[in-house]
């Protein structure tokens, strides 16, 4: 199946629902279409923009459903990088800079038993990271901005949303 990648189409943003209709992750639209073809997904919703293949045309989906229920404890936020940077905003936990020379810092020092926790890690701009040192913030007076925990997973899904789609309001608070 050759399809015309024109404007970015297999690009866009397609919210996958979980087959109780809750919001499970976002994926592209080529994704999505691969998974419609495996027959693992079923289109719930399209804003009409047609896609071209050689032999057809077909609506490009914005919202599709797995067709088998995925337990989301099976889906859980896997513990990264990129993830701490997502919830953080990319941002500096200790003096709110957003600067790409970002790293994570370990709340608990690990040379005080710190471990590898969405509690314990935290992104901090080079600067931070260097002043607190391996100490605890409140050794190195310095407070966070916000408060490190996991991640609830509408909430996390939700920063991943490049720009609100209508077809998705029934589906995902976007307010």
């Amino acid at each position: 199946m050759s399809m015309n990648n024109g404007n970015g189409k297999l690009n866009r943003q397609v919210l996958v629902l979980n087959q109780n209709y809750a919001p499970l992750q976002i994926c592209n639209v080529k994704h999505a279409i691969i998974m419609l073809y495996l027959n693992r997904v079923e289109m719930v919703e399209s804003d009409g923009v047609m896609i071209h293949t050689v032999d057809d045309s077909f609506p490009l989906p914005t919202v599709v459903r797995v067709k088998r229920y995925i337990k989301y404890r099976d889906y859980e936020i896997v513990l990264s990088r990129k993830n701490i940077m997502r919830r953080d905003e990319f941002e500096c936990q200790y003096c709110g800079k957003h600067d790409s020379q970002l790293t994570i810092d370990h709340v608990q020092p690990k040379r005080y038993g710190g471990k590898d926790t969405w509690e314990n890690l935290v992104t901090a701009c080079v600067r931070c990271n260097n002043v607190k040192g391996d100490r605890t913030p409140e050794q190195a007076e310095m407070p966070f901005r916000k408060k490190p925990k996991k991640p609830h997973y509408v909430q996390f899904l939700k920063q991943q949303i490049d720009e609100p789609i209508q077809s998705w309001k029934p589906y995902i608070f976007l307010g």
